[in-house]
């Protein structure tokens, strides 16, 4: 965890890509990215399950397996843990390191649009480290993403976390400068969602971010892209992108 921790330099944030399959991290890892991420809504999306499921653990655990046989680092989105108990939490974690991942990104979100009570999700937490100390456990809450947009929840939900144990906080949604540099405040490092139109890198930098997620976004490029050739294809259009050779993805592969 010490390499993967050091990248997360407020100010110079770790510009983390996220995959959901190991040709897209093995590409990913080749254009030189040292650190990857997982996205859930990926995985999810590519076992034709609901987004965190618990039926998509099997699949994030066996993904993790494959990628961490590439020379990088691999953060495990673990959306809420696939359940409620801590204990099942903290074995996933554990399977998890023992698969080669540096850390994992634990989220208060839950499927109803609702948040986790702050005394289960620390409960969640404090399982995971004593569980697996070494793991980078990101503590993700989704107060802007549940519709709060309480700063003043963020804040105390964030300093809850950090009590509890993580190592750092995430907290996708926020934007505001002045939310920013608050949430940074609390002293962990601090990791945000890219939002296209709302956010640049260099911005983010400037406010002491540690870390940026692309989230489900690269996926999401993914899906334009191939709807974009079909349809360029179908219309005698020249193609949107340029893509690697048959032979360059051949030569990613085990």
């Amino acid at each position: 965890m010490d390499e993967f921790r050091a990248l997360h330099i407020p100010g110079s944030p770790l510009l983390l890509p996220n995959a959901w399959e190991f040709g897209i991290g093995a590409f990913l890892a080749a254009q030189g990215f040292r650190a990857l991420g997982t996205t859930s809504l990926g995985v999810s999306a590519a076992t034709g399950e609901p987004d965190g499921a618990p039926s998509t653990r099997d699949a994030t655990v066996a993904l993790t397996r494959r990628l961490t046989r590439l020379d990088v680092l691999v953060s495990v989105d673990i959306a809420d843990g696939f359940s409620a108990d801590p204990a099942a939490v903290a074995d996933l974690a554990a399977e998890l390191g023992d698969a080669g991942a540096v850390g994992v990104n634990l989220e208060d979100g839950r499927a109803d649009g609702g948040l986790a009570p702050i005394d289960h999700q620390t409960a969640l937490i404090k399982a995971v480290k004593d569980r697996v100390p070494n793991l980078f456990l990101n503590a993700r809450t989704d107060t802007h993403w549940a519709g709060d947009h309480s700063m003043a929840e963020a804040e105390n939900r964030a300093k809850a976390y950090a009590d509890a144990g993580a190592d750092g906080l995430f907290v996708p949604g926020l934007a505001a400068p002045a939310d920013v540099e608050r949430i940074a405040g609390i002293g962990l490092p601090l990791n945000l969602l890219f939002l296209p139109g709302k956010v640049t890198l260099a911005g983010l930098a400037e406010l002491g971010v540690a870390r940026v997620s692309l989230g489900s976004l690269p996926y999401r490029m993914a899906l334009q892209a191939a709807a974009e050739t079909a349809a360029a294809i179908r219309d005698d259009r020249d193609l949107p992108l340029s893509p690697p050779s048959y032979a360059d993805v051949v030569a990613l592969l085990p």
